[in-house]
C-alpha cells in the first residue's frame, strides 16, 4: 500500500470512525486515541487486508469497535476497583509515605528491641499496646515511680540511639 493511499483511507474514514468510537465509549479523546490506533494497526497490517475498499471498512470499524469494547470492559473493571478501593490507583506520595513509615517503625523497633530487657518491656507495653503506667505497674509487679522512671530512662537510651529526626518522629507517633 502505498502512502498517498493511506492518506486518503486516513482522510475518508477518520472523521466517521471517532464519531462510531464516541457513540460506544462517551469519551472524545479516548475516541480519537482509539481510533488512531486502529490506523496504525491497519498500517501495520495492510498486506493482509483486502486491497478494497469494503475491506479496508470492515477492517478498521471492527478494529475500532472491538478496541471500544475492550476500553469499555477496562472502564468496568477500574470502576470496580475504585468502589472497594476508593481511588483508581495509591496515589505516588502515598506510596513513598508509606514506605517512609515502614522504614521510620522498623528502625525505632530496632531501637527499641537494643534496649535493656526491663526498659524494652516497659517501652512496649507503654508505648506499642498503648498501656497506662499503672497497668504496667500492676502487671509487672513494681510501683508506678518504678514505670515512670524507666520509662524516662529509656526515652534518654533511645535519644541516643536514634538519629534526631528519628527519635522526633518517634515522639509523634507514640508519645
Amino acid at each position: 500500500m502505498q502512502v498517498r493511499n493511506l492518506k486518503m483511507v486516513f482522510d475518508t474514514y477518520y472523521d466517521r470512525l471517532v464519531y462510531f468510537c464516541f457513540k460506544i465509549i462517551d469519551d472524545k479523546e479516548q475516541a480519537k486515541d482509539i481510533t488512531q490506533d486502529a490506523f496504525l494497526k491497519y498500517w501495520q497490517q495492510a498486506d493482509h487486508v483486502a486491497d478494497n475498499e469494503i475491506a479496508i471498512k470492515n477492517f478498521l470499524y471492527s478494529t475500532v469497535h472491538n478496541a471500544a469494547l475492550n476500553a469499555l470492559r477496562h472502564g468496568k473493571v477500574v470502576s470496580a476497583y475504585v468502589q472497594k478501593r476508593g481511588n483508581v490507583e495509591p496515589a505516588d506520595s502515598n506510596i513513598m509515605e508509606a514506605m517512609i513509615n515502614a522504614e521510620v517503625i522498623a528502625e525505632i523497633h530496632a531501637a527499641i528491641e537494643s534496649l535493656p530487657e526491663q526498659y524494652r518491656q516497659i517501652s512496649v507495653m507503654g508505648y506499642f499496646e498503648r498501656k497506662k503506667n499503672q497497668e504496667i505497674a500492676d502487671e509487672l509487679g513494681m510501683s508506678v515511680n518504678t514505670v515512670k522512671k524507666q520509662k524516662q530512662k529509656a526515652l534518654e537510651l533511645l535519644r541516643l540511639k536514634l538519629r534526631p529526626e528519628m527519635f522526633g518522629m518517634f515522639l509523634l507517633l507514640f508519645k
